[in-house]
């Protein structure tokens, strides 16, 4: 059995730190020690002692007053190498700088200080430091209307409320909180790099305007409500929709569904994409036969969850009818093709379910769908 790694977590509370801490919880080879704003000094000097690694997230970027700035970024950080060095020893810290360390504001100054800090430190005890000069970061969990303006545009949208824009134009660099902790988790595993200070980046990033982000955002809150999915082949939309939908209120997270019901049964959209077409279901009562119509381009899914079914097919111009009997006991997709007239039958004695999946949204004005008879029945 491996030997129980103590992972030191400074900024546990935070939005970096708690990602971290919820990954690491995972792994049964890891006892995460957690400090934040609320440990005394006693806690931090007892777990400095105890931990292999130190990932070091604490500290503050919008405080109330820029002392704030030394206190937090600075002097913590110098008070963890002091108890280090003072008693011999020499971990291995990840700290989670900033891009603007080479700014003259106060909180690129103060990352730019701890940078040098830990520096010293990586030299004097012959440790291995891995800085980390991070672009903006986003994702769940992220504090709106603090730092990142994509948390604040996520909330303000997801909420109501308006956004404000003073450079619509203006291009900003993202990185992802997933990304982040999953190479900041490697580390574990793969520190075997020689004793020094190494300056790092995380290699997958994003460039957009802000007001390409606003419009992408915007899109996601209309999408929502026609039941719409963006284009996930786009890694950053991907990730941006996974965080826009963690600001959403606790009591928007459903959306009612238009239900279409006649004789038949009923029949619901369920999920619609310009890049992938839609999904849908309906259900059917015993003895009803749904469709009798062919596609030119079209093409379906039909897969029966519950019930028994019999799906009939003819070829345009032929006369042989070939059957698939289906059922909610044993799942499985059938393809409809283009060209072949379909149908299929609640042949059992409860009502069907029927998932379908189209590869196109259904166009009142180009339906694609010919209706004519499989057979005479």
């Amino acid at each position: 059995m491996n030997k129980i790694k103590n992972v030191l977590v400074t900024g546990s509370n935070g939005f970096i730190g708690k990602n971290f801490c919820e990954f690491l919880k995972f792994r049964d080879d890891i006892e995460v020690i957690k400090i934040n704003k609320n440990s005394n000094e006693s806690e931090l000097y007892n777990s400095l002692s105890k931990a292999d690694f130190i990932y070091h997230f604490a500290g503050v970027n919008r405080p109330k007053n820029n002392e704030e700035f030394n206190i937090q970024n600075v002097n913590f950080t110098q008070k963890i190498v002091d108890f280090l060095i003072s008693n011999n020893l020499n971990t291995s810290i990840i700290f989670t700088s900033s891009i603007h360390a080479n700014s003259n504001s106060d909180f690129g100054s103060s990352k730019k200080n701890a940078e040098f800090i830990l520096n010293k430190y990586s030299q004097s005890q012959k440790a291995t430091v891995y800085n980390y000069r991070l672009k903006n970061i986003f994702g769940k969990w992220c504090k709106p209307n603090y730092n990142s303006v994509i948390a604040t545009f996520c909330h303000n949208i997801a909420n109501e409320l308006p956004i404000k824009i003073d450079n619509p134009e203006h291009i900003v660099d993202f990185i992802y909180i997933d990304d982040v902790v999953h190479e900041f988790n490697q580390i574990i595993d793969n520190n075997q790099l020689e004793p020094k200070f190494y300056n790092n980046s995380i290699d997958t990033s994003y460039s957009c305007s802000i007001k390409d982000l606003s419009e992408t955002l915007n899109s996601f809150k209309s999408y929502r409500k026609n039941q719409k999915i963006p284009d996930f082949s786009n890694s950053f939309h991907k990730k941006l929709y996974s965080t826009f939908l963690s600001y959403l209120p606790n009591n928007k997270f459903a959306n009612e569904l238009i239900l279409k019901t006649d004789d038949r049964g009923s029949l619901f959209e369920i999920i619609k994409s310009d890049n992938s077409g839609q999904i849908f279901a309906s259900t059917t009562k015993p003895g009803i036969i749904r469709g009798n119509h062919f596609h030119h381009t079209k093409t379906e899914k039909f897969c029966v969850i519950k019930g028994e079914g019999l799906i009939n097919f003819r070829k345009i111009n032929s006369t042989e009818i070939i059957s698939y009997s289906v059922s909610g006991d044993k799942p499985q997709t059938v393809d409809i093709p283009p060209g072949y007239i379909h149908n299929i039958k609640n042949v059992g004695n409860t009502e069907m379910i029927t998932i379908f999946w189209a590869n196109e949204i259904f166009d009142p004005n180009f339906p694609d769908t010919y209706f004519d008879k499989v057979n005479d029945e």
